[in-house]
Parts: structure tokens; C-alpha cells; sequence
């Protein structure tokens, strides 16, 4: 028999921003469990002849697994997105392997750098009170990966205004290409302000992101932002950077925000990098809202504002 996947994807269109609205959640979804039983057929023979037993044969159903090794393909272990979505509909005995902790442990176990090791150990300090909780949040979060990879979406404007809450001022936000490179930027592109104040704002949900709440309130984890702006020749702009750290019920645990002084006229296309590290993260914290405005300082009909890109919301892991 022939699987699939649970099928879904990650895209949205852009939305109004208005800051009374909590940010929506994305329902987490669970493909079906295993199929009936289907019977054998019956052979067929001349009136008489004895019967062919009936066989009971599981459609699609695969070895059942002996060990998390098994699961872990040896060499070659299968992607943690395959076991979460295909083998785990299986039967139910690769169901309770992949709702399980000790698969993902071994999962863990295969990287040997300096952060694998320290997530290894994290995973199995930070266990939920309930261990025997199905099924286990190591499976997002090996699957998702939040560690070390920018968790805001469409930084560079590649994708236009997807996956942002926006306010247009003036003439709006438009994307343009940089005029200055910005080195590591998946996207030499970038958002560009008007002659009045624009804004866009994503909120990230850490635990749809694959954190679980005992590794977000253990003390070890920090949370890194960064931002780039800049403007045109041309044109002086100004910038404002707010990121604040929330709780699920919206709560403001902590902040960081940034109003740099006014880039002026005929500044050679400067382009400036806003950074900061929240190290001794508050427990409770399950949001990350990032958002930043930029306008022009001359006024100017059309698009001469601040230009920003490459915006980025990182998890890391305290080595030491």
C-alpha cells in the first residue's frame, strides 16, 4: 500500500495589523491512524475442495519496529518528518515508538558538535513533569529544528508582504532591490518605508515553532534579534525596532526596543545592523513580537523612507 503525508502548507497572506488581536495560532494537526484489518480472499476451487484459510493482512502495514535503532535507519536514519508523518501511521506499535522520547534521544545523539551535545543534554533535563506524555515534543522539535535558524519569515520582502501584519503610511511599503549588499541575507531585496510612518510586525509562537515550555523556561536558551536598515542616497530616514518577549497570554515579560538617530540626505546609501541578545530569558515566555516602522525625512511622495531587511529572531543554546 501507498502512504501520505498529512498535506498543509505554511503560507498566509498578509494581514492588518491591530495590536488588540492575540496572534493567531496554527492548529497543530495529526495524521489518521492505521486502517482496518483487511481479510484475505477466500480461494476459490471446486465444489468440495477444501478452503485456503483466511489471512488478515494489515493494508499498507510495514514491519513492526523491534528497537528505535529500527526507526533510526542505522546510517541512513529516516527524517524526522517521514517518522512523525508516514511511519507513525503505520500500526500502533510505530506509533507509540515515534510518540516516544527514547527515538528522538537517539535522533539527538547522532550530532557530536558542541551544540548537539548541549542539546542532547537539555532534551533530557528538560522533560515534561508528565514523561510518559504522548506524544513526545522532541518529535517537533526535531522536526521543526528552532534552534539556530531564523525563525521570522519573508525577512528580505522575497515573498512581498506575506507573513507580516501591516500599517501603510503615506504611500505605503513597497520592495525594492538593496542598494547596498547586506551580507548573509537569503534575499538582496528589502522593504522600503513612505513619507509617513509604516509598519509591519510578525508575532512568533515558540512552542508552534517546535520549543517545548520546560527547554523555554530552563535558564540555558537565549534569544538573539537582528535587524538592517538603512536609506537612500538621496534621502534622510528615520527607524524605530521593537521586540518584546511574551507570555501565552500576551503578558510583556521583556523588551528591547531601538530609536537610532535620523539617517541625513546624501549619507552614500548607508545601511546600519541593530542587534541584541536576550540572555537571562524570564520563565513563562512563549512569544517573540517583532515588529519595526520607518519613514522619510523629506516628505517626498512615492517610496524615499527607510529600507529595512534581513530582520532575524534566533533560539540558541548557552554552552557553558
Amino acid at each position: 500500500g501507498h502512504f501520505k503525508g498529512p498535506a498543509g502548507g505554511e503560507g498566509s497572506e498578509r494581514q492588518t495589523l491591530d495590536p488588540h488581536l492575540a496572534p493567531s495560532q496554527e492548529a497543530a494537526t495529526a495524521g489518521p491512524g492505521g486502517g482496518p484489518w483487511a481479510p484475505g480472499p477466500l480461494g476459490a476451487g471446486p465444489p468440495g475442495s477444501p478452503r485456503r484459510a483466511r489471512v488478515g493482512t494489515r493494508r499498507g502495514a510495514g514491519p513492526e519496529p523491534t528497537a528505535p535503532g529500527a526507526a533510526a535507519g542505522g546510517a541512513e536514519p529516516r527524517p524526522p518528518r517521514t517518522l512523525l508523518g508516514r511511519c507513525r501511521q503505520v500500526c500502533r506499535g510505530w506509533r507509540a515508538l515515534v510518540d516516544g522520547q527514547a527515538l528522538w534521544l537517539l535522533i539527538l545523539a547522532r550530532d557530536h558538535s558542541a551544540t548537539g551535545r548541549a542539546l542532547l543534554h537539555l532534551a533530557r533535563s528538560c522533560q515534561s513533569p508528565a514523561r510518559n506524555a504522548r506524544p513526545c515534543p522532541l518529535g517537533r522539535f526535531c522536526a521543526r529544528r528552532p534552534i539556530g535558524r531564523n525563525l521570522i519569515r519573508n525577512p528580505c520582502g522575497q515573498e512581498g508582504l506575506r507573513k507580516w501584519m501591516v500599517q501603510h503610511g503615506g504611500d505605503g511599503w513597497v520592495v525594492e532591490e538593496n542598494r547596498t549588499t547586506v551580507p548573509g541575507a537569503p534575499s538582496q531585496t528589502c522593504f522600503v518605508t513612505s513619507f509617513s510612518w509604516c509598519r509591519k510586525k510578525q508575532v512568533l509562537d515558540l512552542e508552534e515553532e517546535g520549543l517545548w515550555p520546560e527547554l523555554l523556561d530552563s535558564g540555558r536558551i537565549e534569544i538573539c534579534v537582528s535587524d538592517w536598515w538603512g536609506a537612500r542616497h538621496d534621502s534622510g530616514c528615520m527607524y524605530r525596532l521593537l521586540v518584546q518577549l511574551l507570555d501565552a497570554n500576551q503578558t510583556v515579560l521583556d523588551k528591547f526596543s531601538a530609536v537610532p538617530d535620523p539617517i541625513p540626505q546624501w549619507n552614500n546609501n548607508a545601511c546600519l545592523h541593530v542587534t541584541h541578545v536576550f540572555s537571562n530569558i524570564k520563565m513563562g515566555v512563549r512569544f517573540v513580537s517583532f515588529e519595526h516602522w520607518g519613514q522619510d525625512t523629506q516628505f517626498w511622495a512615492g517610496h524615499y523612507g527607510a529600507r529595512v531587511t534581513n530582520s532575524s529572531v534566533i533560539v540558541r543554546v548557552h554552552l557553558s
